[in-house]
């Protein structure tokens, strides 16, 4: 099999020589068939990486100037409304900007210290730091007291048990303790997206489980789940992970497609260019260009539309923004190619839509 990192990179690579030769790029933007292919897609000028929604996009701003105040009111809303899949976006968010601009949560911390919010960030925060320490595993044992201050902080509340299964994976927990975590984080919301995909990353083959093991917990999940749950898309998660692992034979290739059909499912039951689901969506883009299945792979950029985010292209190289345009770009001339008018530039022997690359 191709290692399907080998694959992708040369797609890559593929898709900037189209980017600097007229040969190969120009036909996209003739008149005629291919010009029905651009309808849908969002101008590159227009793309913007990890772009917040409309209600964390003030708090961020706020704390660009050092003031907490939105963000505390922001955190504070998603608490009283047990809105815990947005708590916990923005709880990352908050958190990734506070470490290189921490300034307004000391200022916070200092001023409310047993705010359960902002325990939370403080929480995230430390985790974010501590995997990017050279000495992560003992970085990460001292989070744990943050971590438990945040859980009591607000009982009900999920998403210190999604930041504590984090901690289990970088500490090399055994089975019996994630699991007891698991029991926690499903017993206070029993559909939490994050702590499913945090539930998942342990569970797969690069940490303390297997492809298997993390396949069957997906499709499991999957079919678990309430309609039109982004968890209904947690095995295209798992053959994501299958596949940047280099899996072998161990996963067949049916039950991959299979999970892109079910994250096509859930893609198309959300709006064109809602920023909800957009990390899915550009997750089942990557599988589905591993995959070679162009025209819906093209039909999944229209569906991301300007949300372009940095899991899973950061995987790829430094500049996901720029390989999410390059490879979407590639993708419509793959769609293009395919078309009886632009037939003659398709390679001989190039697998088709749904075909194996190895």
């Amino acid at each position: 099999m191709v290692h399907t990192m080998t694959f992708v990179s040369a797609l890559f690579r593929t898709a900037r020589r189209a980017r600097h030769f007229p040969r190969l790029a120009a036909p996209v933007a003739q008149e005629g068939p291919l010009s029905a292919l651009a309808p849908g897609l969002s101008d590159g000028r227009d793309v913007l990486l990890d772009a917040p929604d409309a209600r964390l996009a003030p708090a961020l701003v706020a704390a660009a100037l050092g003031e907490y105040e939105a963000a505390a009111h922001l955190l504070a809303a998603t608490r009283e409304l047990a809105e815990w899949e947005n708590r916990d976006r923005y709880t990352v968010r908050l958190a990734a900007f506070a470490v290189s601009r921490p300034e307004w949560l000391a200022r916070w911390l200092a001023d409310a210290p047993r705010d359960p919010d902002a325990l939370l960030v403080k929480a995230e925060l430390a985790i974010v730091r501590a995997w990017g320490s050279p000495a992560r595993a003992e970085r990460l044992r001292e989070v744990a007291p943050l971590i438990h201050s945040a859980a009591q902080g607000e009982p009900a509340d999920p998403v210190p048990w999604r930041i504590a299964l984090d901690h289990a994976r970088g500490t090399h927990a055994p089975h019996t303790v994630f699991e007891e975590l698991w029991g926690e984080a499903i017993h206070r919301s029993s559909h939490h997206y994050g702590c499913h995909v945090a539930a998942l990353q342990y569970l797969s083959a690069q940490w303390y489980g297997s492809h298997r093991e993390c396949f069957d917990f997906a499709e499991r999940a999957a079919e678990d789940s309430l309609p039109g749950s982004l968890i209904r898309a947690l095995p295209a998660r798992a053959a994501f992970a299958y596949l940047v692992g280099g899996g072998g034979h161990s996963i067949p290739y049916e039950r991959i497609d299979a999970a892109a059909d079910l994250g096509i499912e859930v893609s198309a039951a959300y709006e064109p260019g809602d920023p909800w689901p957009a990390e899915v969506r550009n997750l089942l883009a990557y599988v589905l260009v591993v995959r070679r299945r162009w025209p819906e792979t093209l039909e999944e950029f229209r569906r991301i539309g300007p949300y372009a985010t940095s899991f899973p292209w950061l995987h790829l190289a430094a500049d996901p923004l720029g390989q999410f345009l390059e490879l979407r770009e590639f993708v419509r001339s793959e769609v293009a190619g395919s078309t009886s008018w632009g037939r003659e530039r398709q390679k001989p022997g190039r697998a088709r839509s749904g075909g194996h690359y190895a």
